[in-house]
């Protein structure tokens, strides 16, 4: 890699070139983001795996709406923020409570 702050960084291939590729990729300095164009050998590149996760959604989705539409139900495919837990009773029935208390600090060597 060209310098340490690019590693792992996520870019744009706009050149490629015979044993290397241009990546144009955006740095903090200050308060502001610059546009960086570097030349990284391809051996350093690979290909960034943020999407996958969505493709993967995308064909479960098509999937799950082509078996509705065939039994002609209406389906609900948005993604649902994780909801509150159930609320439940905690006994002491032969759960005894524990104490807790701190450690005295130590000054002897």
């Amino acid at each position: 890699m060209p310098y340490k702050v690019y590693n792992g960084k996520t870019g744009v291939v706009y050149n490629v070139t015979k044993s290397s590729v241009g990546v144009l990729l955006y740095k903090i300095v200050g308060n502001r983001y610059m546009e960086k164009r570097v030349n990284v050998r391809i051996e350093h590149v690979k290909h960034s795996r943020s999407r996958e996760d969505f493709i993967k959604r995308v064909k479960e989705n098509a999937q799950k709406k082509r078996q509705a539409r065939e039994q002609g139900v209406h389906l609900h495919l948005k993604r649902q923020p994780a909801m509150p837990r159930a609320g439940h009773l905690v006994t002491t029935d032969g759960n005894v409570p524990e104490t807790v208390t701190p450690v005295p600090y130590d000054t002897h060597i």
